[in-house]
């Protein structure tokens, strides 16, 4: 049967899908999915190709070369029902247990190395833009009240919580009025194009991404790095299948394959596939490249919402 060179990222997201349980023996499978012999080999050298094909191409061509994967034949269900998975989750996530175990590159030198470019990287970043940052700072601190800064729990790495920070684009009361606004997504996450609790000025931060800027602190504290997975809330997470808990698998970042193929454009299934992609195929070299191509996406706004 012929086999795409994008299948081999999606490969084991069908293996993760076929669990039934989820407890400890499931968090230990996954740290031994990617050590089958047989299919390291041909899978690795697929991964090469395609992680080579992807930025030979813009990014909207290597987001339609990568979406053609065969979805997952099964979702979870059957022995493991939703409703009880979810309840899992939920539990996991209040008592700060782990959701998955680590994945991706896993070399002591990249680990390293990667620390070290987002330490130097978030400083340089900060030092640059803190005219811009302190500009929208004081403008904030006059239309928010003096609450300028959105503190909110995310779920970082392995499923660890940790507070992330953004400069504040809604309303006070906003979460108390999300039931009001409609969702434009399919799957656990909330997306409105217009959504009315958006402020004028958090608008503009929102299309210029500056509203993501306070997170260079979330990467000098270890929570984050520059490449990698957006991090979803808690309310999002319990609702995941289990292949798509495999997002979690490595550092969350600000900016990834999703970011700069579309954003918001991009339904939850597809946007899954690419941060599992990427922890395929991590590397320095990657990291950079996907580093590269994000100013393009900040400055065309696209999918920006």
């Amino acid at each position: 049967m012929r086999t795409s060179r994008a299948m081999a990222f999606c490969l084991p997201c069908k293996r993760y899908a076929d669990f039934t349980t989820f407890d400890d023996a499931t968090l230990q499978a996954t740290t031994q999915m990617n050590s089958n012999p047989t299919h390291d080999h041909a899978s690795r050298r697929d991964q090469g190709e395609a992680a080579a094909d992807v930025f030979r191409k813009t990014p909207e061509q290597a987001f339609r070369q990568m979406l053609r994967v065969d979805r997952p034949r099964r979702s979870v269900g059957g022995k493991h029902p939703p409703a009880k998975l979810a309840a899992q989750l939920q539990r996991r996530l209040t008592d700060g247990q782990l959701l998955v175990a680590p994945q991706g590159n896993r070399s002591r030198g990249y680990r390293i190395a990667k620390r070290l470019f987002d330490l130097a990287g978030a400083a340089a970043l900060l030092l640059l833009l803190s005219p811009l940052l302190l500009a929208a700072l004081a403008v904030l601190v006059v239309t928010t009240r003096g609450r300028p800064i959105f503190i909110q729990r995310r779920v970082g790495y392995l499923g660890r919580t940790f507070p992330m920070l953004k400069f504040r684009t809604m309303r006070l009361d906003a979460d108390r009025l999300q039931h009001l606004v409609a969702n434009e997504q399919v799957g656990p996450i909330f997306k409105a194009r217009r959504d009315p609790r958006i402020t004028r000025i958090g608008r503009v931060l929102r299309k210029t991404s500056i509203d993501e800027m306070p997170q260079l602190i979330n990467v000098l504290l270890g929570h984050m790095s520059l490449v990698g997975p957006r991090p979803p809330v808690p309310k999002e997470v319990v609702h995941y299948e289990l292949w798509q808990l495999r997002r979690l698998a490595i550092k969350p970042g600000l900016t990834c394959l999703w970011q700069v193929s579309g954003r918001s454009e991009i339904g939850f299934e597809d946007w899954v596939r690419m941060d599992v992609w990427y922890a395929q195929n991590q590397h320095l070299s990657t990291d950079i490249k996907l580093l590269a191509l994000t100013p393009w996406s900040v400055i065309t706004c696209r999918g920006a919402y």
